[in-house]
């Protein structure tokens, strides 16, 4: 499948493992994905978040992103569902933070660093979220009938899968339906 990536998709995935690495994380998320994507410029997908406001608002994404990381990567989306089943996610984070220390479900340590361990391969593994994410990034390219996935395929494969990171983009403008607009090929 990489064999078909346009160099800004291939430098997307090379930034997301760079986060991962950065953060001491084991595996590369969805998260470092669209951290990766916000760090690009001069591509269809960093033109596609501009004009949306959504880089101007990346502190913002950052704070969602860790938000969620310390729910143990839980959207809120699904801490609504428990909500309505009568399970307080809050009070579980704090119950699990009482006794393992603040931030136990993010994996990070009282001094904000992650626990995260050197990959035992030398090579970076991915979730199962963030190869969903490539792989509807494809399924996008062939629906528009384009021969190659571009960043723009992975910023929107974010945007329409559920999770943190597409909940958090969403809600920094970056809906699916507005990138969508903003990403449709050209007419013929």
């Amino acid at each position: 499948m990489f064999e078909r990536f346009t160099a800004d998709a291939r430098g997307v995935v090379a930034g997301a493992v760079e986060h991962a690495s950065r953060a001491g994380s084991p595996v590369v998320t969805e998260e470092h994905l669209l951290l990766a994507l916000l760090d690009r410029e001069g591509t269809r997908a960093s033109f596609a978040l501009a004009s949306l406001g959504v880089t101007d608002r990346r502190a913002e994404l950052a704070e969602a992103l860790a938000a969620g990381r310390r729910r143990g990567g839980m959207s809120r989306a699904e801490e609504d569902a428990l909500a309505g089943l009568g399970i307080s996610v809050q009070e579980i984070v704090a119950r699990v933070e009482e006794a393992h220390g603040p931030g136990a479900l993010s994996g990070e340590t009282l001094s904000g660093e992650t626990r995260g361990k050197a990959w035992p391969s030398g090579r970076p593994s991915f979730t199962k979220g963030a190869k969903k994410v490539l792989e509807k990034a494809l399924g996008l390219a062939v629906a528009r009938r384009q021969k190659h996935i571009g960043d723009e395929h992975l910023l929107l494969a974010l945007a329409v899968l559920p999770g943190l990171a597409g909940e958090a983009l969403a809600e920094c403008g970056g809906t699916y339906a507005s990138l969508a607009r903003l990403l449709s090929p050209p007419a013929a």
